[in-house]
């Protein structure tokens, strides 16, 4: 929402998609979201968080930049505001992926060779930057998966109503919509997008 933060009730495939380029990102290539299992009940906290409501104007960066003296700074004591946000708390999830070769791809730029690096770089908890979940002070911690994913405590069919799919950078950031349902926890993003739910 434009002035209050709340959250999903779950992942998008979008954020999925940030923690796994967070990890290892290449213009070669571009993850795709298979599957998102929930593992644990949905469960929501109120926080009230102190925020600075401006940002610096562009004009007067642009100008410094060409030299002119200009104040580039705010007084935060005097843009603060507080604003509550609905989190998802206790979160764990499993993301099942795979990734494609982008038209930015050399000869040099296997398959084999991307998948490698990027399995190399998941079994040592390595990462460009930290991952995290919406904001920067909500790091996600991650680790790879060897074998069968275990089954999640969530039964039953849910529909999560519209959910953002990704934005579009192509098409001057236009947002993807799609209505995901999650069946015993596990949100099939491929079959979603196969069956045209997007918008």
């Amino acid at each position: 929402m434009k002035v209050e933060r709340v959250s999903y009730d779950v992942m998008t495939p979008s954020a999925a998609r940030g923690i796994l380029e967070a990890i290892y990102w290449k213009p070669a290539i571009v993850w795709e979201i298979d599957r998102i299992h929930v593992m644990k009940p949905v469960k929501f906290d109120n926080v009230r968080r102190n925020e600075v409501k401006d940002k610096i104007p562009v004009v007067p960066v642009r100008s410094a930049f060409k030299g002119n003296d200009e104040i580039l700074s705010l007084n935060s004591n005097e843009r603060r505001v507080q604003r509550a946000s609905l989190l998802l708390r206790n979160v764990e999830y499993y993301i099942e992926a795979h990734f494609n070769k982008t038209n930015k791809a050399g000869p040099d730029d296997t398959v084999e060779k991307h998948y490698n690096v990027a399995l190399r770089r998941m079994r040592k908890g390595q990462c460009f930057h930290q991952p995290y979940f919406g904001c920067r002070e909500f790091p996600a911690r991650f680790e790879f998966v060897e074998g069968e994913i275990p089954p999640s405590t969530l039964k039953g069919d849910q529909d999560l109503g519209l959910m953002l799919w990704d934005i579009d950078f192509a098409q001057d950031m236009k947002a993807i919509f799609f209505r995901p349902t999650m069946h015993n926890g596990i949100i099939d993003v491929r079959n979603s997008k196969e069956r045209g739910a997007f918008s």
